[in-house]
């Protein structure tokens, strides 16, 4: 089997199905919102949290056994159900729509796995064992929690906004490059994690010396 090809997608305003309303379903519909899709969910039952969703306008619940046509215009498939028989039916009516399907904890039915992903600010780390031993995944990310602060995720942040501002100066991509490489092995993350705020503006200032209006 080739390796997979680890991206990051935006998923902001597209429809997104998820066939099932059990616990594996609740699971999925709370990793998905903070995402920003237009979300359905087929399924006769659903879980408490689910419906409560729905209440509030988070995601479209359709109460009833899944229909061909529930895949119209959907972009993306996550198959929820403990039947293999019934994931192997819907994935492949995914394939042949062209529609990227996910059925959980069935790796046979699946066009992409979903990884452990650790999140600060913007900041994302993703730890995948393409299916193998999503178990062992959520350990290394567990671990990496410890490692890989709320901190590293602002001085993300922190390089995004200065990175505008040297896009937008007269210098040529060299000269940018350097002033990026200068800030990004500087010791503005241990500042940070110090709170000395002075220093880094001080920092930055230092990095960014040769910027000139």
């Amino acid at each position: 089997m080739a390796h997979l090809y680890p991206i990051n997608m935006s998923l902001a305003g597209k429809l997104c199905l998820i066939v099932g309303g059990g616990k594996v379903a609740e699971r999925k519909v709370a990793s998905l919102l903070e995402y920003e899709p237009l979300l359905h969910l087929v399924s006769p039952q659903v879980e408490e949290n689910i419906k409560h969703w729905a209440s509030e306008g988070l995601l479209c619940w359709i109460p009833r056994e899944f229909e061909i046509a529930d895949l119209d215009q959907v972009f993306m498939v996550f198959i929820a159900t403990s039947d293999t028989n019934v994931n192997r039916d819907i994935a492949a009516l995914c394939r042949a729509r062209g529609i990227l399907v996910n059925a959980v904890d069935d790796p046979p039915n699946c066009d992409f796995f979903v990884p452990s992903v650790l999140r600060r600010d913007s900041l994302t780390v993703a730890i995948s064992t393409e299916g193998k031993s999503p178990m062992y995944a959520a350990r290394l990310r567990r671990e990496l929690e410890t490692i890989i602060t709320e901190q590293h995720g602002q001085f993300v942040d922190m390089l995004g906004q200065i990175r505008q501002e040297v896009k937008k100066s007269y210098l040529d991509i060299e000269q940018r490059k350097q002033i990026m490489e200068k800030l990004v092995y500087s010791d503005i993350l241990e500042l940070i994690q110090a709170g000395l705020d002075e220093k880094i503006e001080e920092r930055i200032k230092q990095c960014m010396s040769s910027l000139r209006d």
